[in-house]
């Protein structure tokens, strides 16, 4: 089993990695041996991760990119093989929404929402999807929410834009397939940063099977799997991690 969790020689890159469920991976990529390319908005937080990497005798990079932006999703692939020659790993983390009414959004905040949580994702995807089809293969992580199948309220953008997600999800593994593996985690509640403005019932409890939200560091062990030869087999799928 150790072998099927080995990333020796395996590069990784982790958008919005430098918190919350991120950094969790990108950690947990790297005490098992992967290089690591970590990319937020925020250089200095990057830069925080990488430290840690680098602390296990593991290579990172840091970068920081607007994930809604085409081009810096282009700039940062490109900053990625021209540091290691490859990704083998690519984790589309960066995401997240603002809870507004749908007839206070405005087109900005809208395409914003959009922008971050499906345009960059799927530019990056493609991008690094087909160098990786073109080359040894690899794995594809898409972060999802459960938002994309159960919508509540005032987050209708985001919702759409995870399950336009989920769907992209399906598409690319077809697309890029059989070479590279393309799958999705869908997220439910999870006690990171933005769980800090949440009301205390909220922190303690949910409307899951477990009946409460998850801690970060339980995304790892499906991350893991997703990512390595355990789930060689698995591909065009929506894994919930979700407390049921």
């Amino acid at each position: 089993m150790e072998e099927l969790f080995d990333f020796s020689g395996k590069v990784a890159l982790i958008t919005g990695g430098s918190r919350g469920l991120g950094r969790q991976m990108a950690l947990a990529y790297a005490a098992r041996g992967a290089d690591l390319v970590i990319a937020s908005r925020k250089l200095e937080n990057c830069i925080s991760v990488v430290d840690e990497v680098e602390a296990m005798g593991r290579k990172g990079l840091a970068i920081s990119v607007d994930a809604t932006q085409w081009d810096d999703m282009d700039r940062l692939a490109d900053a990625a093989y021209a540091a290691f020659g490859k990704v083998d790993i690519l984790v589309n983390n960066a995401g997240k929404s603002p809870a507004i009414a749908s007839h206070e959004i405005t087109e900005r905040q809208f395409d914003g929402v959009v922008d971050l949580n499906f345009k960059g994702p799927f530019r990056l995807a493609a991008n690094i999807g087909r160098r990786m089809a073109d080359a040894e293969g690899g794995v594809i992580i898409n972060i999802s929410s459960m938002a994309a199948v159960k919508p509540v309220t005032g987050v209708v953008p985001y919702s759409g834009a995870k399950a336009a997600l989920n769907a992209m999800t399906v598409s690319l593994a077809h697309e890029f397939g059989p070479k590279v593996r393309v799958n999705a985690i869908q997220a439910g509640p999870f006690l990171t940063d933005i769980s800090k403005a949440w009301p205390e019932e909220m922190r303690r409890k949910a409307a899951n099977a477990l009946g409460r939200p998850g801690n970060p560091e339980e995304v790892i062990t499906t991350a893991l799997y997703l990512a390595s030869a355990a789930s060689s087999f698995v591909t065009g799928a929506i894994v919930p991690c979700d407390g049921g």
